[in-house]
């Protein structure tokens, strides 16, 4: 790999203390008390999910950034009030009407990290569902146009705005990178392959888990190991970003019991990065 290429390796989230699908005795050691400082000595990036449910206390934030090597980079996934309105609504009773103190409260809870350069990107995620019509189209606009101070990435889902060729130039336009996603393929969903469409390049692998995708819970629809075949498939996939741009950003979120670790080792040791070999787990992943 050139030397001018930065390339951010990790997982969706590091913190998964309970349930099925904990990491516990399959990536942290039994007593492990710091998660995080357990975390960066394999990992130089991390993609924060939980302020998909909530902005953090931006003394958290600030907290995350003094534990963390200075070449440590954070992805963080935008606050569902922006992105998901209708699961808004359902998990808190409100109706997702967006003010300027929503818009300044995400954005006081990203200022440790943007202050300190510690802000690889941010995603916004939008659901299966969200279509590339009049409606959908302002949404995304609105979304690019308040955060667009950031590095900004965007996952989009339904098929209708691959289909529509006009979509990755207004992506250019405003540099604005179309994450490209890994995960089971459906009539509604996706492109395999989306084009390049900032001077940045985001990955996100989900896993392959078409059984349980709809039908399982947020722990089993993860539930799925990528193969050593299938880690090749996903570095080669990777192969044109990694030369069209100086960075880039993969993270893993097949989260159960450690799978997304492993993984993530995996595709560093295929891309010929410098990596930490795992520890073998005090627990066989397939244990129930």
């Amino acid at each position: 790999m050139a030397e001018n290429k930065a390339v951010y390796i990790g997982t969706s989230g590091w913190s998964y203390p309970k349930g099925r699908g904990t990491w516990a005795g399959y990536f942290y050691p039994a007593g492990t008390t710091d998660e995080l400082e357990y975390y960066r000595q394999f990992f130089n990036t991390v993609e924060i999910n939980s302020t998909f449910y909530r902005p953090p206390n931006p003394g958290y934030v600030y907290n995350w950034v003094r534990r963390t090597p200075p070449d440590f980079r954070f992805a963080v996934k935008l606050w569902q009030k922006f992105t998901h309105p209708g699961m808004y609504q359902a998990a808190t009773g409100e109706v997702a009407a967006i003010s300027k103190e929503d818009v300044d409260l995400f954005h006081n809870s990203l200022e440790p990290l943007y202050k300190s350069g510690k802000l690889g990107a941010l995603l916004a995620q939008f659901p299966p569902s969200f279509k590339n019509d009049r409606h959908g189209q302002q949404m995304l606009s609105a979304v690019i146009k308040t955060f667009g101070q950031y590095r900004l990435a965007v996952e989009l889902r339904h098929r209708s705005w691959s289909d529509d060729r006009h979509t990755a130039d207004r992506l250019r336009e405003q540099n604005v990178g179309w994450v490209q996603i890994d995960e089971p393929k459906f009539p509604s969903s996706i492109a395999a392959a989306v084009p390049l469409t900032a001077d940045f390049a985001y990955f996100r692998f989900h896993g392959r888990n078409r059984e349980n995708w709809w039908a399982g819970d947020s722990e089993t629809r993860y539930k799925y190991l990528y193969s050593p075949q299938e880690i090749k498939e996903l570095a080669d996939k990777m192969a044109p970003a990694l030369e069209q741009t100086g960075l880039t950003f993969a993270f893993f979120n097949n989260h159960w019991r450690g799978y997304a670790p492993r993984n993530a080792v995996a595709l560093k040791k295929e891309l010929k990065l410098p990596f930490e070999e795992l520890p073998a787990p005090e627990k066989l992943p397939d244990e129930e």
